[in-house]
């Protein structure tokens, strides 16, 4: 699942579900997360450490963050499946997420074009090393 598009350089510009994250994470919210249940922590390592040449990025793969399952990633884990989460934190950071105020405008394009080309290396990057 990706969700992407909402960028902030302001201080304070991200939250987290727990609030012990701040303390390991940006509070900027100018990154991408990956992120997934315990199960899928070397796919969201991979992935993280492939993208990371290319976009800002945090990522965490424990069992108990809230809001890593409210995705498709969740079906995939139900069928025993690693899967992961590429998003930009959704509602942690862009408050007109699922508003009427949701408009296209919100949207930073130019880092969501240089997100998509990260992706498009990485995903190569990790499709190369299962050779």
């Amino acid at each position: 699942m990706i969700s992407l598009g909402y960028f902030r350089d302001e201080p304070q510009s991200q939250h987290y579900p727990l609030s012990m994250m701040r303390w390991f994470y940006p509070d900027r919210g100018n990154f991408i997360a990956v992120a997934g249940n315990f199960r899928s922590r070397r796919f969201v390592r991979h992935l993280a450490r492939a993208l990371a040449s290319s976009f800002p990025v945090e990522s965490t793969a424990l069992p108990f963050v809230p809001g890593v399952g409210l995705s498709d990633n969740w079906s995939f884990w139900q069928e025993g499946y690693p899967a992961l989460m590429v998003t930009d934190t959704a509602f942690f950071r862009n408050p007109h997420y699922h508003q009427p105020s949701d408009l296209p405008e919100t949207l930073d394009y130019v880092r969501m074009g240089e997100l998509v080309s990260g992706l498009a290396r990485a995903i190569r990057v990790l499709a190369g090393s299962r050779r």
